[in-house]
């Protein structure tokens, strides 16, 4: 030290950060209680997307052994579209009418490659985009359960992920349609 300097403090801490309490307790207790119910929340859902999307996806999926056929719409109305089925695979038989789910995608007196589901006279579109639309609940699933990471579990890279996997799935089946 210089004589003819004064003597100074040492300069004080900028911020310090409390510690937190290293006890257990009620709080930690509620942290992982809401990490568990947001994660089975969040799990929920991704099954309930599974679930509703493979009622359809298993028949277009799974088409080998299945009726496959054409169905030109001749007719819609409500939440169905029908028309004459005309058999493409071995086994099938020709029907005057067979029912389609009525989509964006259905219009009256196109022609659609579909596959009969067993047992009923419902049919289901086949190729890439029958596999799209039918995978479409997943993709809303995706995009809920990406909103329920990111804030119940605080998961932001994660949910960014899954939000985009929901968003390329539901647009891929646009496209397609």
């Amino acid at each position: 030290m210089i004589p003819a300097m004064p003597a100074s403090k040492a300069p004080a801490p900028r911020s310090r950060r409390r510690a937190r309490p290293s006890g257990g307790g009620a709080s930690t207790a509620l942290r992982y209680g809401r990490l568990g119910a947001m994660g089975a929340i969040a799990l929920l859902i991704l099954i309930a997307g599974v679930w509703g999307s493979w009622g359809c996806a298993q028949h277009v999926m799974l088409s080998k052994g299945r009726e496959q056929g054409t169905i030109t719409v001749s007719r819609c109305e409500d939440e169905t579209c029908w028309g004459p089925y005309e058999p493409v695979s071995t086994g099938s038989r020709a029907r005057e009418r067979v029912d389609i789910e009525r989509s964006v995608a259905v219009e009256t007196g196109q022609t659609y490659s579909v596959v009969v589901k067993p047992g009923s006279s419902d049919v289901v579109r086949t190729g890439p985009a029958g596999l799209l639309h039918a995978w479409v609940p997943l993709g809303g699933a995706l995009l809920l359960a990406a909103v329920v990471v990111a804030g119940g579990l605080r998961m932001v890279r994660s949910a960014w992920v899954l939000g985009g996997l929901g968003v390329v799935l539901i647009t891929a089946a646009w496209v397609a349609l």
